[in-house]
C-alpha cells in the first residue's frame, strides 16, 4: 500500500525546475544568525526601507473598517486608474485604465503573460545572464527558454541583431526584456529598446517588458516599452521602488485583445489580488517624496561599492546603471562562485548570490551583490570582504 501511495504521489516532471538559489542563501544566512552570528545581507533583492507612510496609513484605515472582500478580478478600478495616470505623469503616455491589470506581484504577472501568450513548445528568448524564474516558469509551463548571450560589447543586453539571429536558427514566439535588469543592473537606452521592439514585432515575436526596477535608474532615465508599442506586455510591481515586497502587488499593461484572456486566467487562478495590498498600493503613489529619499540612499550605496570594491580586489563588474545590484567578476579568486559565496558567508559574514543562479553558462565567475540596505552595512561589507580576501592571500 505504501509503495502504491508513493507512485500516486510522484511529483510531476514540470515541477522539476531548479530552486531559486538566492532563497537558499537567505536560509543559510538565517541559520548563522539563529546561532548568534552576524550577517550583512546582500543576497535578496529587496529594500531595507518600509512601504511609504501613505501606504501604511491607508492599510491601517482599511483594517479599522473591518471586512475586506474580493475585488474585481482585474483590480480595484481606482487603483487601475492611478496606475494608468502614472504613465502620463512619468512618461507622458496616455494609457487606458482598461488595459491595466493588478497582479499578485510581478511573479503572477509573468505567469499570466506566459499562459496567455504561449503554448507548450513555444520558444521564448531571454538575456543571459538574467532573472532565473523567467526560465523556470517557462519550463514549468512546457515552453522552451532560449538564452541569448550578452557581453560588454552589447552592454549586457539583448540586441535586435542577436534576437533576429536566434530567430533564424529556430523561430521564436516571444522575448523578455528587462531594463534595468536583474542581476546586472544594466539598462537599455531609448534607441536600443525601440530597435529591439521593432525588430521583434516585425517578425511576429511577442514582447514582454519587465519594468519592475523602473524608478531606480542612475545612469540615465529608464524607458517604458509602452512608449514604442501598444502590443508589448508591460509588467511592473510595487515591490522595488515602493519598497512593498511582502505586500505582493504588481501590475500589467496588456494589449486590448489580451485583456479578456488574462482576466479569465486571473479569475480562475487567484479570483483577485489581496484587497488590503491594493488599497495600500494606490496610496503608495502619494509617497513619492519618501521613496525618492530611499533612492538617493541607493545611489550612495552604489558609490560606496563602486569605489570600495576595487580597492579590495573586486575591480571587475558590469555597468551599475540601475536597480540595486552590482554583478562582480570573481574569477581571479575562484572558478566556482557558489563555493566562493558559501565561504564568504561562513568566514566573512557577508551573504551574496552566486552567479550560477542567473547564468547557467558563465555564472561560476560572478557574484551578485544587492545594495538595498543601509549605507553603514555597505561600508561594513567592503571591510569584511577585504579582510577576508587579504587573509586568504596570506
Amino acid at each position: 500500500m505504501l509503495n502504491a501511495a508513493k507512485r500516486w504521489l510522484t511529483p510531476s516532471r514540470r515541477s522539476e525546475v531548479p530552486p531559486f538559489m538566492v532563497m537558499d542563501v537567505m536560509a543559510a544566512a538565517a541559520k548563522i544568525e539563529a546561532a548568534g552570528g552576524r550577517v550583512v545581507h546582500m543576497e535578496v533583492g529587496q529594500p531595507a526601507a518600509p512601504a511609504p507612510a501613505t501606504a501604511l496609513a491607508a492599510a491601517r484605515a482599511a483594517l479599522d473598517k473591518g471586512r475586506l472582500g474580493y475585488t474585481e478580478t482585474l483590480g480595484i478600478p481606482s487603483l487601475r486608474a492611478r496606475i494608468a495616470r502614472h504613465y502620463a505623469d512619468r512618461h507622458g503616455l496616455a494609457v487606458e485604465r482598461e488595459r491595466v491589470v493588478v497582479t499578485t506581484g510581478s511573479s503572477a504577472g509573468f505567469v499570466l503573460a506566459f499562459l496567455s501568450l504561449f503554448d507548450p513548445g513555444d520558444r521564448v528568448a531571454l538575456a543571459n545572464p538574467g532573472y532565473p524564474p523567467y526560465r523556470h516558469i517557462l519550463t514549468a509551463l512546457g515552453c522552451e527558454p532560449v538564452l541569448i548571450e550578452t557581453s560588454a560589447q552589447t552592454r549586457w543586453t539583448i540586441t535586435a541583431e542577436a534576437l533576429l539571429a536566434a530567430h533564424r536558427r529556430a523561430p521564436l514566439k516571444g522575448v523578455v526584456i528587462a531594463s534595468p535588469a536583474n542581476p546586472t543592473g544594466t539598462m537599455m537606452d531609448a534607441d536600443a529598446l525601440a530597435r529591439l521592439i521593432a525588430a521583434a514585432e516585425a517578425q511576429g515575436i511577442r514582447v514582454i517588458s519587465d519594468e519592475i526596477y523602473h524608478g531606480l535608474d542612475y545612469a540615465f532615465a529608464a524607458q517604458t516599452a509602452a512608449k514604442f508599442s501598444t502590443n508589448a506586455v508591460i509588467i511592473n510591481s510595487f515591490s522595488k521602488y515602493f519598497c512593498m515586497t511582502g505586500w505582493r502587488v504588481g501590475w500589467m499593461v496588456v494589449p486590448e485583445h489580451l485583456l479578456r484572456p488574462v482576466e479569465r486566467l486571473q479569475g480562475n487562478l487567484a479570483i483577485s489580488v489581496p484587497t488590503l495590498a491594493q488599497i495600500a498600493a494606490e496610496a503608495a503613489f502619494e509617497g513619492r517624496a519618501e521613496m525618492e529619499a530611499v533612492k538617493h540612499g541607493y545611489e550612495e550605496n552604489r558609490r560606496i561599492l563602486v569605489e570600495g570594491l576595487p580597492k579590495i580586489g573586486l575591480d571587475k563588474f558590469l555597468p551599475v546603471d540601475g536597480a540595486f545590484y552590482l554583478y562582480a567578476d570573481v574569477s581571479r579568486f575562484c572558478d566556482d562562485s557558489f563555493a566562493f559565496a558559501k565561504r564568504m558567508l561562513e568566514e566573512a559574514g557577508v551573504a551574496a548570490t552566486p552567479g550560477v543562479d542567473f547564468d547557467p553558462l558563465h555564472g561560476r565567475e560572478f557574484l551578485r551583490f544587492c545594495y538595498a540596505g543601509p549605507a553603514a552595512e555597505m561600508h561594513e561589507a567592503v571591510e569584511r570582504i577585504g579582510n577576508w580576501l587579504a587573509k586568504a592571500r596570506r
